[in-house]
């Protein structure tokens, strides 16, 4: 008899599977980003403060450690406060639905999904058109790109994204409820912003950084696995290019999913890319073809959604027993 297993059905994997839902149904509405703009942009005004005021003068690494630490305060505190109100004052139904609701804004599932479709899209226009669409999902020069460049830059980004952006503040937000996926994209934001190795930020984004590789590297594994299981028929294909390549990726996180990208779709991704006006120098992930393009960027989707598919019903899955 399959009955619900009191251990896993805590709040947190509750209010994980809700935001999963409710962010895969409806996004982030326009509305509301026009209105009160958005948790990440709030949480890059207050690094941006830091960074103002505390990036300055000596002791820039220490200075970083203190930003840092207030940043998890900062983050964290108001979440758990919100939680701990929420399922205090309201019927827990309520509750739940409002933390997920406030957790979903959170997630990247939808938004993901719509940037890199809008690349595959733009490159049926032409070259220039995807471009201009991988501009906005990418760091890179995108002057520099063909049009097999800008397809595999789409891909990985869909890859790497779906790790930090959907799997990673998923998993944090399972382990610890609205704190955890609230303090999770603070850092993974502070990383973006001032994790650089730039003569301004490589010291005072060192904590930073080295939070965001820890706070990451379960949900790279676990996002590698779940692109695997979402092509199944190259399963094999998608982990011995994980085992081969992944450690080859300059970010000890993001050669897992691009690997396992990469691997299951019989492509080479990652590689040599511009920044700017400069090459960084990177290791390929798969040995497959480079020669990519928009259909390339639908299949990759495809394994997208089938991927995050498996992830939200196996945390269903989770939350019950056999007993």
């Amino acid at each position: 008899m399959l009955t619900p297993c009191p251990v896993l059905t805590s709040t947190p994997l509750l209010l994980t599977l809700g935001a999963l839902l409710a962010e895969a149904a409806f996004g982030y509405p326009a509305w509301l980003l026009r209105r009160i703009g958005h948790p990440v942009i709030w949480a890059g005004a207050g690094i941006a403060w830091l960074d103002r005021r505390l990036n300055q003068g000596r002791a820039r690494r220490v200075r970083g450690v203190v930003a840092t630490v207030a940043l998890v305060v900062g983050a964290g505190l108001p979440a758990w406060m919100v939680q701990a109100a929420a399922l205090h004052w309201l019927p827990r139904g309520w509750a739940m639905v409002l933390l997920a609701l406030l957790a979903s804004s959170l997630l990247a599932q939808r938004s993901l999904w719509q940037h890199v479709r809008a690349v595959a899209d733009g490159l049926d226009r032409g070259l220039p058109a995807g471009r201009a669409a991988v501009s906005q999902i990418v760091g890179r020069n995108p002057d520099s790109l063909d049009e097999p460049g800008v397809a595999r830059a789409a891909i990985e980004s869909l890859a790497e994204n779906f790790s930090d952006g959907i799997v990673a503040p998923a998993l944090w937000c399972a382990l610890l409820g609205l704190p955890g996926i609230a303090i999770y994209k603070a850092v993974n934001t502070a990383d973006s912003m001032i994790g650089h190795r730039t003569p301004r930020h490589e010291s005072f984004g060192w904590a930073a950084a080295r939070l965001d590789d820890v706070v990451n590297l379960p949900a790279s594994r676990l996002a590698a696995l779940l692109l695997g299981l979402a092509n199944i028929r190259a399963f094999g294909a998608a982990m011995r290019a994980v085992r081969r390549d992944a450690g080859h990726h300059r970010s000890p996180n993001a050669g897992w999913p691009e690997a396992a990208m990469a691997g299951a779709l019989g492509l080479r991704l990652a590689g040599p890319r511009v920044y700017g006006a400069v090459l960084v120098e990177d290791g390929w992930m798969g040995d497959g073809r480079a020669d990519a393009g928009a259909a390339d960027i639908r299949r990759a989707l495809g394994a997208y959604r089938r991927a995050c598919i498996i992830g939200t019903l196996g945390l269903a899955a989770s939350m019950l027993c056999w007993g």
